[in-house]
Formats: C-alpha cells, sequence, structure tokens
C-alpha cells in the first residue's frame, strides 16, 4: 500500500478520538488541534518532497509516480480537512459551549465584550500588525509559512480605485483571545473588526483569513560543508522561503481574492483547501490549557520504580537490571534521575550522552553542563538534523561546549537517533564500572509525560562495551558492526531482523514454537515486509502493532493469512519500539529506537538493545499479547487497507482499554492524582 495514503489513515484515527464522543472534551478538542499540527508537518515534509521530486524528474521507491501520489493525497486531505471542520463545528464547539466553553465571532458579542476588545487591540495588537498594499510600488508580500494571514479588499472612495492588502495575523499573539475564561474570539475576528482603523479613509469592500504551508524540509550536503552548524542555521534561514505545498482559506472566499491569492502564490487547485472559518484549529490546543479538570483524562501521578525507593540507584543496577515504561513510571526520578546523580557523584569520572530531541528548559542538558563544570570528562552527541528541532539542537549544543562538554554532530550522512547514555563511575575497590541507559524515546522530559516509552537501566559489562564501541564509532572512526547485545543500524540491524525472521521461519517447519511480535510506529520497508509475507506463507503466526503508516497487507489468503495488524492511540502517544521472537520457546527480546522505515535501517544510527531478564521479557510479551487480544480496543487494519475501529464486543461491553489497564499493571502502581 502507499506509505503517504497509510500516514493519512493514521491522522484519520486521531480524528476518530476526536469524533469520539465518550473522550472527555477537552481531549477532543486536543486531538483536533493534533490533528491540524500533524497535517501541517506531513505538508511540510512529504508532500513537500514529493513535489521536489516531481519538479527535479527523481523517481520515488514506490509503484506510483510523484504525480499521482500528489493527486491521491489531494484527494483524501481534502475528505478528511471537510470532515476536521465538521467534527468541530458540529460536535467539539456545541458540546464546548453546553459545558459553558464559546468560541465567539465578533457579530455574537455582547456590547461590554466589544468595548472591551477595542482597548485589547489599540493596546496589544494595533501596535505588532503590519498592512501591506499591493500595488505598482508595493509588490506582493512573502507570506511565511504556517502563518494566519487576513486578505482584505480596499476602495479609494476619492478616486475609484481598488486595492488589495495583506495582513499578517503576528505570532505572538494567542489563536483566541480571552475574554472571561470561558468565552474566545479568535484573533482574526478582532482584527478584521478594525480594519477601518488600519486603512482610514478606505472603504473596506471584503476581508477573507487564509493561511499558507510550505516546504520546510532541509538539504545540507554535508560532503561539501566545512561547518555543518553554519550551514544548517543558513538553510533554516531559508526554510521560511520554502515553495508552498498548500493553501488553505475560508469557504467564503469570493473568485476574486481566491484569483489574486492563486496567481500571486502559484497555487493549483489541489492544493487549494477551503474550509470553513476559524482556520488554524491546532489553535485549540489553547483550550485545553483551561482549568476544567472534569473535561480532561483524571490526572495521573507517574510512580518511582518499586526498586528505587529508598535505594542507592548505582547499586540498585549494578545488583540486577531495571527496565522502566514511562510515562506510567516516572521519567524524572528514574532517566533524569540517573544522568543527575552522574553529575553530582564525585565517583563519576565520564558521562556519553546522545540528544535527538530535548525540552527548552531540559535538567538533563543542565545536568550534563554540571558534569563538566566539574571536571568530569562530558561527551555529548547533538543531532542537529533532528526536523524542527533544529534550532533548538544548535542552541544547545553552543551551550554545552560553552560549559566544557566534548560536543559531536554525529556520522556523516546519517542521522543519530538511538537513546543512549554511558557513565563511567570509579566503585570502592577503584575498579571502573559503565552504567548503561537505552531507551526507545528522547531525552526530554516534556514528551515523557504523554510518550509512551521503555528504558533499560543495565550495569552488565557487556552491555558497557557495547555502548563504549558504539560512541567510539559515533566519535571517531570505526566501521564495528557486531556487538554483544546491542543490533546497530545501519550496518548490521537489519541484516539481524532478517536473520530472526528466517529463524522462526526454521523452527515452525521444525514443529518447535514459532512467532512474531513486533511493535513499531511505522512499518514502511519492502524487504522487511517481503520477509513477514514469507514467513505467514510458511505458517508462522505474526502479530503487528502499528502506531502509524502501516503498507502491509494482512490477511490476503495465501500471502499473509497469519498476520494480524493492530494499532492503538489514546490520551498517550505509543511510541516504544518492541520485536519479539519466539525462539522454540525462549523469546528473543529487543527494545530500541528503529522503526521499520528504511531510513531507520540504512541512514540513521539506531540501537536495539537485547533483554536478558526472564521476567522483564515476561513483561513485554504479555504487554504484545494485550495489544492484540481481541478483549482489548484497538483499530484493525484490514485485507483492503482500511481500519475498522473496534470499542465494543457483540453484546456491547466496551472493550479494555490497554492504556487504562496498564495504569493498574502491578509493575507500575500508577495512582491518579
Amino acid at each position: 500500500m502507499n506509505r503517504e495514503i497509510g500516514w493519512l489513515r493514521f491522522n484519520q484515527r486521531v480524528l476518530e478520538l476526536a469524533e469520539d464522543t465518550e473522550q472527555p472534551l477537552l481531549e477532543r478538542a486536543l486531538f483536533l488541534s493534533i490533528f491540524s499540527s500533524n497535517l501541517d508537518e506531513f505538508f511540510m515534509v512529504r508532500v513537500a518532497g514529493l513535489k521536489r521530486r516531481l519538479a527535479t524528474g527523481v523517481t520515488v521507491a514506490s509503484r506510483q509516480s510523484p504525480r499521482a501520489q500528489l493527486s491521491a493525497i489531494s484527494e483524501v486531505t481534502h475528505e478528511l480537512m471537510e470532515r476536521h471542520a465538521k467534527c468541530f463545528h458540529s460536535s467539539v464547539a456545541p458540546a464546548l459551549a453546553e459545558a459553558g466553553i464559546r468560541i465567539v465571532r465578533w457579530n455574537d458579542l455582547t456590547r461590554d465584550e466589544a468595548q472591551y476588545l477595542h482597548r485589547f487591540f489599540r493596546r496589544t495588537i494595533y501596535p505588532v500588525l503590519t498592512p501591506f498594499a499591493v500595488d505598482p510600488s508595493h509588490p506582493f508580500p512573502y507570506i511565511s509559512g504556517r502563518s494566519l494571514n487576513l486578505a482584505v479588499a480596499v476602495r479609494d472612495p476619492h478616486t475609484g480605485r481598488q486595492t488589495f492588502a495583506r495582513i499578517k495575523v503576528p505570532s505572538v499573539l494567542p489563536r483566541f483571545i480571552e475574554l472571561d475564561g470561558q468565552r474566545f474570539v479568535p484573533v482574526e475576528d478582532v482584527i478584521s473588526a478594525h480594519l477601518p482603523q488600519l486603512f482610514e479613509g478606505m472603504e473596506i469592500q471584503e476581508h477573507h483569513a487564509f493561511r499558507v504551508t510550505r516546504n520546510a524540509d532541509l538539504e545540507v550536503d554535508e560532503d561539501e560543508t566545512d561547518d555543518l552548524v553554519k550551514s544548517l542555521e543558513q538553510e533554516l534561514l531559508r526554510r521560511r522561503f520554502g515553495p508552498l505545498v498548500r493553501l488553505e482559506v475560508e469557504e467564503t472566499i469570493s473568485d476574486g481574492i481566491l484569483a489574486i491569492l492563486r496567481e500571486e502564490l502559484g497555487a493549483v487547485e489541489e492544493e487549494i483547501y477551503r474550509v470553513p472559518g476559524p482556520l488554524d484549529l491546532a489553535g485549540l490546543a489553547q483550550l485545553h490549557r483551561l482549568d476544567r479538570p472534569e473535561l480532561k483524562y483524571p490526572p495521573m501521578v507517574p510512580v518511582e520504580p518499586r526498586a528505587l525507593a529508598q535505594n542507592d540507584f548505582f547499586a540498585v543496577v549494578r545488583e540486577r537490571e531495571l527496565l522502566v515504561q514511562h510515562p506510567y513510571e516516572s521519567f524524572a526520578t528514574t532517566t533524569e534521575r540517573f544522568v543527575e546523580l552522574a553529575a553530582s557523584d564525585p565517583k563519576v569520572v565520564a558521562i556519553k550522552q546522545t540528544l535527538y530531541r530535548t525540552s527548552g528548559d531540559s535538567p538533563i542538558v543542565d545536568s550534563l553542563i554540571e558534569a563538566a563544570r566539574a571536571g568530569k570528562e562530558v561527551v555529548v552527541l547533538v543531532e542537529i538534523k533532528a526536523r524542527f528541532d533544529e534550532q533548538n539542537n544548535i542552541r544547545w549544543a553552543r551551550k554545552l561546549e560553552e560549559a566544557g562538554c566534548h560536543v559531536v554532530y554525529g556520522v556523516v550522512g546519517l542521522k543519530t537517533h538511538c537513546k543512549i547514555a554511558l557513565v563511567v563511575r570509579q566503585e570502592d575497590d577503584g575498579s571502573l564500572r559503565r552504567y548503561c541507559h537505552i531507551g526507545t524515546g528522547n531525552y526530554n522530559p516534556s514528551t515523557a509525560r504523554v510518550y509512551e516509552d521503555f528504558g533499560l537501566f543495565s550495569a552488565d559489562p557487556e552491555v558497557g562495551e557495547d555502548l563504549s564501541d558504539l560512541f567510539n564509532h559515533l566519535t571517531g572512526f570505526s566501521r564495528k558492526k557486531h556487538y554483544r547485545r546491542l543490533l546497530v543500524a545501519p550496518y548490521a540491524l537489519r541484516e539481524a531482523l532478517m536473520r530472526q525472521i528466517q529463524h522462526e521461519i526454521a523452527n515452525h517447519a521444525r514443529g518447535q514454537p514459532a512467532r512474531i511480535r513486533i511493535k513499531v510506529n511505522s512499518l514502511v520497508d519492502e524487504e522487511v515486509i517481503d520477509a513477514l509475507y514469507t514467513a505467514s506463507r510458511a505458517g508462522v503466526p505474526v502479530d503487528l502493532w502499528v502506531r502509524g503508516s502501516c503498507v502491509l497487507r494482512p490477511g490476503v489468503q495465501g500471502l499473509s493469512e497469519t498476520i494480524r495488524v493492530r494499532s492503538i492511540l489514546g490520551r498517550f502517544l505509543e511510541h516504544s519500539r518492541v520485536f519479539v521472537f519466539e525462539n522454540g520457546g525462549e523469546p528473543q527480546v529487543w527494545i530500541g529506537s528503529a522503526d521499520l522505515m528504511p531510513r531507520n535501517l540504512d541512514r540513521r544510527v539506531e540501537a536495539l538493545v537485547r533483554i536478558v531478564e526472564p521476567e522483564q521479557r515476561a513483561r513485554l510479551v504479555a504487554l504484545m499479547d494485550l495489544a492484540m487480544a481481541d478483549s482489548t480496543s484497538s483499530w484493525r487494519l484490514e485485507p483492503d487497507g482500511s481500519w475498522t475501529r473496534l470499542t465494543h464486543d457483540e453484546e456491547g461491553n466496551r472493550l479494555r482499554d490497554l492504556q487504562t489497564t496498564l495504569r493498574g499493571d502491578r509493575h507500575l502502581r500508577v495512582v491518579d492524582g
């Protein structure tokens, strides 16, 4: 199946959560916001990439041409955006109003509210507005990506001359202007109501909101640049001027104004999306911040793992490996604490860590800086090419360098996506011991509250040797391929996964227990899919838990009859990657950073670690079985490529929610706060 359409169907599942009236109301609004933000990034990267290939004549690894893919994307996206708008106007907005939270337009305001907004406009909005007229001496202004704008037609009453003008809604302003904590007005409505002040003495004939999405992918030739950071900074400046990939307009826009926008922006029909206002519903995330707990998921307090309670962290990990699952188990008391203790412990002599994405106020970065200032050897690999976090990561890299950390930017031609940390500590007997963390998610305290991820803490000498070897590869020159407990891309991971699949096929042929269970965010790699089809034709049961895009077809007679595909979306973003191979009854279990995509297997540094503790292996196998169970609520992928959501059984009873079930797991002891 087509990868891009597969991704759009994932975003459709996000939309279905917004449409689900059994979800808490403000969470439904947040899902509408997430749908909008997801779609923005999809156009900025995936659609932009297809358009670039179309323009340059570069072929794509697909059975469809770029033009055919763009047409299919346009058709599906138009349908989804209309459905998104309908969900907001017909369901979420009326339900919000019933709960006392109203998004009102200017004509719905009371006199006192209008007076308040007049004052607010003069004080807060007017000083940052700049109207741009378009005439022979004023060319059409540049419209930056993801900006909200007003297209205004004005007429000079003295000359009768008509003029087009554009006003950009400044990004410093909130999406909705709050009146009293319960009533909100779209910011463009407030600006529109004051157009006579911006065009004094002119007649305002019409005005309409519009929004542009641009190509935001970066192109840096690492082989041709002497300074990757400077080259990337220049590309970031150019990102704002990328070519248009989508034009969103209010459905009430006149043909005349739309014709001007089409001509000046170079938009073709399939790039134009007419939707009911207000545009940019990503701003609904603002409403989710309201103090209305009864309209949200119950607050959850992540717990500290039992083993760490009142025990020395390093002593616990020395004794036995520790497997944690966020956000059910606290990121702050495990991963953050690990780095913080390493920074402050006088016995720690070195810290090495990868950073792919982190938060703006990262305590982990602060700990690394503290460690460097304390004289410890600190090496940080900052992946400055992490998409949409480039500027943030450049800033962190410079801050770390200024503190005395050794900062490297990874391997030329590859993104470093693995999540690993290595702490070298001198023990009481004078020996050096390595303490390790290998995770499935980023070292980001913000996303760790909503992203589901696993992390393994280990003092196993084999894992320590592996991480030392891997860091030496990342910071120096090495072509090491084989590790002890790690599988590392791009040199060995694909080969190892194919070997594991073949091993399951051979075991099944010998009558031994054989089964494949995989949890990933995306499954689009053709070689892996072909291998899974081969396993299915041989009779091996294959369970696939895929959150996002999946181009494999399950349940096709003679091809994939033993393959089942599930997707689970909910309060938390399922982000961990888990690989379980039955191995004749002694499961081989891996966790790590890699999805099953060509970029992860061939163009990134990824790491999976083998889980060896029997109880931890059993825990991960049980998680996979829980997700795949018919009694668990999920989306199921059909042979024709459609997804069916099952939330109730045949008797009408609600199916078990996986994330709610995990909150009561004996490993986690999560409590509601």
